[in-house]
């Protein structure tokens, strides 16, 4: 019979350079991806900074690898990290990894597991240098899974702030519309998410404050929407009107 399981992931957590806070919507966002067949986070739990995990390691089934700080200014934990993640890539086992993390530190390794032909799940704060995020085939950012997170509130009024504000996504949906280059301008909008998965693995309508890529458009107000019945929806930038001759 065809295996229809879902890709089978690692999942790798740096306890130093993530908060406890994501748990619940870290292992729900990486379910939308494949199956966390590997749970490991990587800290010293008898500090303080760490101790909040293990509150959460039972609930979700995280193994912790636990790493003493001997030395001062030794991640120990770091480069445990590191080795399981080479040793999982060489088993063969896994169709992806997730590597949970702030630290600019794991932009090689990220990139040398895409060399391999596998994919890389990032997962960290906003303010991860640009070589993490860029070395992943998407980068996720940890404030967009607190339950405080705009899109994860159906309260309005009990909504946080947006990381960015919808009209900040205008440059890189015109960017991405620009490159599709079609006769009329309009393009499906499924093909610009792709294209955008592409061009910034960062990207995330969430960040904007909303759930769907479609809504942050709408909210933009930059671009033309055509949903013609029975057929996907289009967008094109807004026609910008003629000047008239004095």
């Amino acid at each position: 019979m065809p295996d229809t399981r879902s890709p089978r992931l690692a999942v790798l957590i740096d306890a130093d350079n993530a908060s406890a806070r994501i748990a619940d919507g870290l292992f729900e966002e990486i379910a939308k991806i494949g199956e966390a067949s590997v749970r490991r986070i990587y800290g010293d739990f008898s500090s303080s900074r760490s101790k909040a995990w293990a509150d959460v390691l039972s609930k979700h089934a995280i193994i912790p690898q636990q790493q003493f700080a001997y030395t001062t200014g030794k991640n120990a934990s770091d480069i445990t990290l590191v080795i399981d993640a080479m040793d999982l890539l060489h088993s063969g086992r896994f169709d992806g990894f997730c590597l949970v993390s702030s630290d600019s530190d794991f932009t090689r390794l990220a990139a040398r597991i895409r060399e391999q032909g596998i994919d890389v799940f990032g997962f960290g704060e906003q303010k991860t240098p640009e070589s993490f995020r860029q070395a992943c085939r998407r980068f996720v950012y940890t404030e967009n899974l607190l339950p405080e997170a705009p899109a994860n509130v159906e309260d309005s009024s009990a909504k946080a702030a947006p990381l960015q504000l919808p009209t900040d996504a205008v440059p890189i949906l015109m960017r991405v519309i620009e490159q599709m280059d079609t006769e009329d301008g309009w393009v499906p909008l499924g093909a610009v998410g792709n294209q955008l998965a592409n061009l910034a693995p960062d990207f995330d309508p969430r960040t904007f404050g909303f759930r769907k890529l479609s809504d942050l458009v709408r909210q933009t107000e930059a671009f033309e929407l055509d949903h013609p019945e029975g057929r996907a929806l289009r967008i094109r930038a807004k026609q910008q009107p003629r000047k008239k001759r004095s």
